[in-house]
């Protein structure tokens, strides 16, 4: 009979570049359930960034390698020259992050193209030079994970990459179950990360398509993984992962969700260009709709505000309406 499986998972939240940036990241962990962050990724293509580099995409350097509800976040490096990807991360270790993540998953094409992300699982040799370089350039307590996807075009080289990662020195790897080519379609391919981790003798943690606690139930069945790290999921529905966490937690309603609007939206306002402050709003109450109705409303409300102060003065009202007269 199968051991049952333990009904308290480490819990991830997914880096997502152009989504889940540092600002989704501190109100999300303040909701609980999330155990660590990895960032969105840092392109290193042939510099050795200073310091402002780091902290402009992981400002949480700045609070001791952790969000401001006390949740680590390990920062993700992208490229692929072993020499510069170790400089880089030899320099970002020293500002203090909870673990430097390797990004062998992206399956953007501009990223692709010039020889980041997932294009690298077409050259497993290349993916072990870069591991190995950047375990290397890093002090022992500093760990080092990666990210990588089944694979490019097919999954026919997914344990001979996950080989490269763990002999190379990560002390950690998280699967996305899909394909480059499968992109974010569903489903995903719980089942497959299991011949994975079968082959090294690092932690697995599944990603891939995890949108309910049932659907958390079923990945850690088919995979085999005890730790799941979830994106999506945890942005259309914040409370994902505490009800993954703790099923006789109470529910987070759209009322538990407004002050964090709110946060979400100084942040976004306070540090984000003008340009793309209203977007960043509209995007995550866009992805909030599908689970909150009332996200729906205030989305309809917002749709056509782009100017910064108008946001800001309706925010506020649907977030603390002055009470009627008498």
């Amino acid at each position: 009979m199968a051991a049952p499986i333990d009904p308290r998972p480490m819990l991830l939240l997914a880096p997502m570049e152009g989504l889940l940036d540092f600002t989704l990241r501190d109100v999300l962990t303040r909701i609980g359930g999330i155990d660590r962050c990895v960032s969105e990724f840092i392109r290193v293509t042939d510099t050795l960034f200073p310091a402002r580099v780091f902290t402009r995409v992981v400002p949480e350097l700045l609070n001791g390698g952790r969000t401001m509800a006390g949740v680590p976040v390990r920062a993700q490096l992208l490229g692929s020259d072993p020499v510069c990807l170790a400089e880089n991360a030899a320099k970002l270790a020293t500002l203090g992050p909870a673990g430097i993540d390797l990004n062998f998953g992206c399956p953007a094409k501009a990223v692709n193209r010039h020889r980041g992300g997932a294009v690298l699982l077409d050259e497993p040799e290349l993916i072990a030079r870069i591991v190995a370089a950047v375990r290397r350039a890093v002090p022992a307590e500093v760990p080092v994970s990666a990210k990588m996807r089944l694979g490019y075009n097919d999954a026919a080289r997914a344990e001979e990459c996950a080989l490269a990662i763990a002999e190379s020195g990560a002390g950690e790897l998280v699967v996305h179950a899909r394909t480059k080519a499968d992109a974010y379609r569903p489903p995903a391919y719980w089942e497959r990360i299991r011949s994975i981790r079968e082959v090294v003798d690092i932690p697995v943690i599944a990603n891939g398509e995890i949108w309910t606690r049932e659907d958390a139930l079923r990945c850690r069945a088919l995979s085999g993984c005890e730790s799941l790290m979830i994106g999506r999921g945890m942005v259309v529905d914040p409370g994902l992962a505490r009800a993954i966490a703790s099923p006789a937690a109470p529910a987070v309603r759209w009322e538990d969700l407004l002050p964090l609007l709110d946060a979400f939206w100084r942040m976004v306002d306070a540090r984000i260009e003008p340009r793309h402050r209203a977007g960043r709003l509209k995007q995550w109450l866009n992805y909030l709709r599908r689970r909150h109705p009332e996200a729906q409303v205030v989305y309809d409300e917002l749709r056509t505000v782009n100017d910064s102060r108008e946001i800001g003065r309706r925010l506020a009202h649907i977030v603390a309406p002055e009470p009627a007269l008498a």
